[in-house]
């Protein structure tokens, strides 16, 4: 059997390059507009959090509301504190975005993680967690619905405190902005980061300055940062410190982001904007608040703006509208990264996905996902109407995503790393009992708001699970259907298979060179005919940004060099447009048994039409599911720049 190859391999230093400049300097320059880029994109959620957080400990309406006290104020701000280095600096920065899927982060990493693993050693846990971990998944999408809402509407209700005319202004204003926010994505996270990246920080040293004038009132706040004071709190008054961490986890909302913008911007980048400046900020900002509270318990109605001096909090204000409408930009992009790995897992169709980044693989943008989160973003402003309607709802999906990813970890680093057991029992021990006082909390508001991540994650979770094994059966059954390709083409050259041999080059898309194209042996078995030359393309994507074109195609003759057939496997990098016509007309005349005729060419497609057949594969609703969301997948001719003219899209069915 032939194998012509059309240059080298490609992934090469060349291909995926990094731009060098002038050297060192040069490196550092793309370093730090990259860690720019990712504070105005992936710390927006988990930045803004100190403006809410210490007021909805201590909000007197809450159903159950914490006592302002001297012990109390200091209880809750070492909690704050604890909790987020815990959770967001030990279990994500240093743990979690260690696991990486190619670079990828979030959740859908470690379930391909997982999926690796348990195909090697085909343990049953491993199941149980992956399909627990698409739980996870699916509650981050209601995260990436209720932040935007909730972060957008407390910014803009602002207008009230400043003219309480436009109250009723504050719906329609909302609107708007979420629809300008979500029209902007399409240009790219690193267009928007660099964009918000200033404005962030901006942000992050106003509210550290502000912080620190609080601290200098009252320094003894630092005592705080002893774990003494959240273990006293937590143990000595525990009816009031269980229910005050369904408040207290506010300060962590938009960890996980970190983790699934991972793939956007890079475990570096964002280690370093973490621990070099939104740490620093955000703890300087929850001392300084208590320090405020402590000196006058008044306070507690807005300590964030009340840290401000008379003559800044105007533009704190204004500042504090923009940081909050960015804080959605971070869910959304972590969105896109989990939609898109979950469609190659195969929980989600082929998704039509844009990549905005020839230096980063991670960054992209996901049309579907986009308008989905946009029209259900909207639903939520206007259903609820404001902030507070929403804030019960805030912590349920978080909690519950950072429990899952815990766990998932800790497998992981068992299965991958071989961690001893021993450390994994106390560490990961320590972190879930965290993580599970966190849900719990969150579960005493499940009738007060809460109910509605749980709906949103489970309705994911069911289209999820439900394409996923409807994709099995798909595949199976046409897998059967098509037959392997060298016994087909051996039927053709025997004449066995009686066909017509028509002028022309026919051109048939395929997953790979195992099985025959539906589209080919439809041709064959119903219209008894086989053009003169036959192309059987499969196409690739490789993890560069772009593929040269003398290193893109790989020729296989099938066997045989003289019956006109071959097979051709295109590599294209994820910023390549994968254009058919032109990488055929790259092809050697030498190894495709004679000069391709392109310009009159015809191109197949198999179209499979599903239908809900008599078997007991699945329920008759999931079936009925399975066969609607079918209906988002990609069109194919447009993603591969086919000739409309000139393409056939020949039909098959399969029961499912």
């Amino acid at each position: 059997m032939a194998d012509h190859r059309q240059g080298t391999e490609p992934g090469g230093e060349s291909a995926a390059r990094a731009p060098q400049g002038h050297g060192a300097s040069a490196r550092e320059t793309v370093r730090l507009a990259v860690v720019v880029g990712a504070l105005g994109v992936v710390f927006g959620d988990i930045g803004t959090s100190p403006i809410y957080t210490i007021q909805t400990v201590f909000n007197p309406d809450d159903p159950h509301p914490v006592p302002v006290s001297t012990d109390n104020v200091y209880g809750v701000v070492s909690l704050v504190f604890w909790s987020v280095m815990i959770i967001v600096t030990v279990t994500y920065v240093l743990l979690a975005m260690r696991a990486d899927n190619d670079g990828e982060g979030g959740i859908m990493a470690l379930i391909t993680l997982l999926r690796r693993w348990n195909a090697q050693r085909g343990r049953r846990a491993a199941v149980v967690l992956a399909a627990l971990g698409i739980f996870g998944a699916s509650l981050f999408f209601g995260d990436s619905m209720i932040t935007p809402a909730i972060s957008v509407l407390s910014a803009v209700e602002g207008l009230k405190v400043v003219e309480p005319s436009l109250e009723d202004a504050v719906v329609p204003i909302t609107a708007v902005i979420i629809v300008l926010l979500f029209l902007v994505q399409r240009r790219g996270t690193a267009a928007v980061g660099r964009i918000f990246g200033p404005v962030m920080i901006a942000w992050f040293v106003a509210i550290g300055a502000c912080g620190v004038v609080g601290i200098t009132d009252h320094p003894d706040i630092l005592k705080a940062l002893s774990p003494t004071y959240a273990w006293g709190f937590l143990f000595g008054h525990w009816g009031t410190a269980f229910f005050a961490l369904a408040a207290i986890v506010l300060s962590v909302t938009g960890a996980e982001a970190l983790y699934a913008d991972m793939g956007h911007f890079g475990r570096r980048a964002i280690t370093r904007g973490w621990l070099v400046l939104v740490l620093p900020s955000c703890v300087l900002s929850y001392m300084g608040q208590g320090a405020l509270i402590l000196d006058d318990p008044a306070n507690i109605s807005s300590p964030f703006f009340l840290l401000v001096p008379d003559w800044g909090r105007w533009p704190m204000v204004l500042l504090a509208t923009a940081a909050t409408v960015i804080a959605s930009q971070a869910v959304i992009t972590g969105a896109y990264s989990v939609a898109s790995q979950a469609a190659k897992l195969g929980y989600l169709p082929r998704l039509r996905i844009a990549h905005t980044s020839e230096s980063t693989i991670g960054q992209i943008y996901v049309p579907w996902i986009n308008w989905l989160l946009m029209v259900s973003v909207l639903t939520l402003v206007f259903a609820f109407r404001s902030s507070e309607a929403l804030a019960y709802a805030f912590g349920m999906a978080v909690t519950g995503t950072i429990t899952i990813t815990t766990l998932l970890f800790f497998y992981v680093a068992r299965a991958k790393w071989g961690t001893p057991k021993w450390l994994l029992a106390v560490g990961g021990g320590v972190l879930l009992l965290v993580d599970l006082l966190f849900v719990a909390a969150n579960m005493t508001k499940l009738v007060h708001g809460a109910w509605l991540p749980l709906l949103i994650g489970l309705t994911a979770f069911t289209v999820m699970t439900t394409w996923q094994r409807g994709r099995e059966l798909v595949t199976a059954a046409r897998a059967r259907a098509e037959g392997p390709l060298p016994e087909f083409v051996d039927d053709l050259r025997s004449g066995k298979a009686a066909t017509r041999q028509v002028p022309g080059t026919a051109v048939f898309l395929n997953r790979g060179k195992e099985t025959t194209p539906l589209a080919m042996r439809a041709n064959v078995e119903h219209n008894h005919v086989r053009h003169e030359q036959v192309v059987i393309l499969a196409l690739q994507t490789e993890p560069v940004p772009r593929v040269p074109a003398d290193q893109r195609v790989v020729v296989d003759d099938l066997g045989y060099a003289d019956d006109g057939i071959i097979h051709v496997t295109a590599r294209f990098g994820y910023m390549d447009i994968p254009d058919v016509p032109g990488t055929l007309a790259l092809l050697d005349p030498s190894a495709t048994e004679g000069p391709l005729r392109l310009d009159d060419a015809s191109y197949f497609l198999s179209k499979i039409e599903l239908r809900r057949g008599k078997a007991r594969t699945m329920a008759p609703w999931r079936k009925r599911l399975f066969i609607a969301t079918s209906y988002i997948t990609a069109d194919a001719a447009e993603y591969f720049s086919l000739p409309r003219d000139r393409t056939v899209i020949m039909g098959s069915h399969i029961e499912v």
